[in-house]
């Protein structure tokens, strides 16, 4: 990436607070503590817009899911995203329209799930990273066989095979059934820092979770900071 992708990238990253108090995309009603239904058009906006705005969302497959605390936006210019050398037959729901699903086995052992953002060619998407399970808390157990909440899904493979998800949902929609997602009904506290697990544009803080959560796939430093 270079230095002037970086510039503009960062005066995107800065700007995010400045965004509307109703993002687009945003209507219809969903279950209880959750807030309005996330359409494709939430998706439709720069990757480090939507990113930070997920945190505090419920996600669920299946009616299976939880609220998600952790998130990293990967943008196409950026070395570590998969769309950087352009589309290839893994990562092709990259390149195409914003709000569906992006789903990759990673090193040939989970699944991992991504929401594909900006306008169609941009191959930008939001992998994401951790949940608080909420819901079918005792279908993800089973899948996992796991009993202890806080590690079902505190990392993107452990929350794929708790909700179900594997390489049939890639190129799902985000708004339609099996996928349903539900923005957060309040504001919350947002930390931001460097993502996980990679080797290119590591200095970029485009990790994004929610402040003070048990379910993170990992601590955010205490000199984090808000996003």
């Amino acid at each position: 990436m270079g230095r002037a992708e970086q510039r503009s990238l960062r005066r995107i990253f800065s700007r995010r607070a400045k965004k509307p108090e109703k993002s687009p995309g945003v209507s219809g009603s969903g279950p209880r503590a959750a807030g309005q239904r996330l359409t494709r058009a939430f998706f439709a906006r720069a990757v480090l817009e939507v990113a930070p705005e997920l945190i505090g969302a419920t996600f669920l497959v299946d009616g299976v899911g939880g609220v998600i605390v952790e998130v990293e936006a990967y943008h196409h210019t950026d070395p570590a995203a998969h769309s950087f050398r352009g589309p290839t037959p893994r990562n092709q729901v990259m390149f195409g329209p914003p709000g569906f699903a992006y789903v990759y086995r990673s090193y040939g052992i989970h699944w991992c799930v991504n929401f594909v953002c900006e306008a169609e060619g941009s191959a930008s998407a939001v992998l994401i990273r951790a949940i608080e399970p909420t819901l079918g808390v005792d279908e993800m157990q089973r899948r996992r066989r796991l009993e202890d909440v806080r590690a079902l899904c505190s990392g993107p493979g452990k929350l794929t095979e708790a909700m179900g998800i594997t390489i049939a949902h890639n190129g799902l929609p985000l708004d339609r059934q099996p996928i349903e997602l539900f923005a957060r009904p309040a504001d919350v506290e947002v930390v931001t820092g460097v993502r996980i697990g990679i080797t290119k544009a590591v200095e970029l803080p485009w990790r994004f979770g929610l402040k003070g959560s048990r379910f993170l796939s990992k601590p955010f430093p205490p000199s984090s900071r808000g996003a």
